[in-house]
């Protein structure tokens, strides 16, 4: 692997770790099978639905991970002492509202001619 790519690296060894998973699920769920704790049918279902879950096919997977990226991205944020981009949205708000009663209040103060 070449060092001056970090993104294919990572990719490569997401590749490899699925493939590692895969294995030693199929190996658990031979073993459950074998000894009565699982029927062949709900292990084979059970594998599909990881496999499915590890290449991005479960939508509600997908859901609950983004909602975890988020929450650590907000934590990290935090610790950085950095505003995220909700913080920075409502801030704009109000300096938008203030700066229009700030023009409404001038208007008020201003001596006609």
């Amino acid at each position: 692997m070449d060092p001056s790519r970090p993104l294919q690296q990572l990719l490569l060894r997401g590749l490899g770790t699925t493939s590692l998973v895969a294995e030693r699920l199929r190996g658990v769920t031979q073993a459950w099978v074998s000894s009565g704790r699982l029927d062949p049918a709900q292990a084979s279902a059970l594998v599909d639905d990881v496999l499915a879950s590890l290449r991005g096919e479960n939508p509600e997977l997908e859901k609950q991970t983004e909602r975890q990226v988020e929450r650590n991205l907000d934590h990290l944020l935090q610790d950085l002492g950095l505003a995220r981009q909700r913080e920075v949205d409502e801030l704009r708000g109000r300096i938008d509202r203030l700066e229009q009663q700030l023009r409404q209040q001038q208007g008020r103060w201003e001596i006609p001619d």
